[in-house]
């Protein structure tokens, strides 16, 4: 069953209840990261192994992710190469209330400092499980922007 989330703003990832935040420097320029991030969203599955398929839809992404969990996302700021942002709009997930995804590129040397946020609020069961999946979530983080920066080079 599809749960339709509350269309919450830019100010969420600032604001939210929980938030986790994730940073990794790598060595593909921002405007490369922003290209994979942004325009070619098909291609995550290639290097975020939690992503079974993500496609651009009018004004966002549809992404299904390993397990059966389901998004539908409106991006909400797409400012290359520094600022990738989308909110949650639909998932089959249930407990998220309201749900923001930010990810902020850095020139970082001759690389970049990737950072992500996850900006969310849900009911008090939600929250709390979140929370506790910090240390699942850095790897995956960790893990998918390794690969990315792999992918990147090769």
């Amino acid at each position: 069953m599809a749960h339709r989330l509350r269309p919450v703003g830019l100010d969420f990832v600032d604001t939210a209840p929980v938030r986790l935040v994730f940073e990794r420097q790598i060595s593909a320029t921002p405007d490369a990261v922003f290209h994979a991030l942004a325009e070619d969203v098909p291609g995550w599955p290639r290097w975020f192994s939690a992503v079974a398929s993500a496609r651009p839809t009018e004004g966002g992404r549809e992404v299904r992710l390993r397990g059966g969990t389901r998004f539908e996302e409106s991006v909400l700021v797409a400012k290359a190469p520094e600022v990738y942002t989308y909110r949650v709009d639909l998932t089959n997930l249930p407990g998220p209330r309201a749900w923001v995804e930010e990810w902020r590129l850095s020139p970082a040397g001759t690389g970049t400092l990737v950072r992500m946020t996850f900006a969310v609020d849900g009911t008090a069961p939600f929250r709390f499980l979140f929370t506790r999946t910090r240390p699942a979530t850095g790897r995956a983080f960790r893990g998918a922007v390794t690969a990315l920066d792999r992918r990147l080079a090769g």
